[in-house]
């Protein structure tokens, strides 16, 4: 049997980092399993279309192309940038659904989960994980233009939406509105756990992404003090597209810490406001389990 985790309960900042790697260690196989039997596809196509845009891009810093073949390569090129950004949005949405229902069903069954409830709620919900995300990223870009500051206030309870969705089975509106209410004065401490996780996902992601560019500045002789205008055609070398795809394929599976994080966060926040997982375990007591 594996370690059950608890996650309808308060947690400090170091229990929730602890947690997070304790609950993905301890369902490693059947979470990984249920993971890429949803997000697989999804990923091929992310990844095709990055291949497709990657290879674009290398045409047109082609010196040697002509004219007719440049604008071929450019108007490829806005196709492929078009495709592998709804690829990545649709990725990072059904992605982020998948790991907060799996958790949903985790919670539900007592450590074990159900797969089918999970497909079939993550399907259900992702055009609403779709709007949803589009709305909490213009809302945190809009918040940028404004000094900045605006936008680190507003992705801090704009992250929970996601969760509250899910968990509260609220609406988009609702799930919108509602992390503001449930950080009201745990501002700070939220921000400073998202902050901690940020930092520790951002490095290690960055560290997928440096082999691609050791590769490319070697090839291109930047290493030697020599820099080969050809060189700049090294995108299409299938060595660099493959580490490219490499660094993003870990990037995105590294996002699962976050998304894990994130849904303890919110139980967190959620005990204190609402007690819920006190309710829980209160009416539970003295209960027996049918044999």
């Amino acid at each position: 049997m594996n370690q059950y985790i608890q996650f309808k309960k308060q947690r400090e900042l170091g229990e929730i980092l602890s947690d997070t790697f304790a609950f993905l260690r301890a369902e490693f196989k059947p979470f990984m399993s249920t993971y890429f039997k949803i997000v697989a596809p999804y990923l091929v196509i992310l990844l095709i279309s990055m291949g497709f845009y990657l290879y674009s891009f290398s045409s047109i810093l082609d010196f040697n192309t002509e004219s007719s073949n440049a604008l071929f390569s450019g108007v490829s090129m806005v196709i492929g940038v078009l495709v592998f950004m709804a690829s990545l949005i649709l990725v990072y949405a059904i992605s982020q659904s998948t790991v907060l229902h799996y958790i949903k069903s985790y919670t539900a069954h007592n450590g074990q989960i159900e797969f089918d409830e999970i497909k079939k709620d993550v399907y259900d919900s992702l055009w609403s994980f779709i709007g949803l995300g589009i709305i909490v990223v213009l809302s945190i870009m809009v918040g940028f233009v404004f000094c900045f500051v605006p936008g680190i206030y507003l992705a801090v309870p704009l992250s929970l939406s996601f969760s509250i969705m899910v968990f509260m089975n609220k609406s988009v509106g609702d799930s919108y509105s509602y992390g503001f209410t449930l950080v009201k004065d745990e501002w700070w401490i939220t921000f400073a756990t998202l902050l901690v996780i940020g930092i520790i996902v951002g490095i290690t992601g960055y560290a997928f992404s440096i082999p691609a560019v050791i590769y490319q500045y070697a090839k291109m002789g930047i290493f030697s003090g020599e820099i080969d205008a050809v060189g700049m055609n090294g995108f299409i070398d299938p060595i660099y597209m493959i580490l490219n795809m490499v660094g993003t394929l870990a990037q995105l599976l590294l996002n699962i810490i976050s998304i894990v994080a994130g849904a303890l966060i919110f139980f967190n926040l959620n005990e204190k406001k609402n007690f819920t997982g006190t309710f829980e375990r209160i009416q539970n007591l003295g209960k027996t389990p049918e044999l």
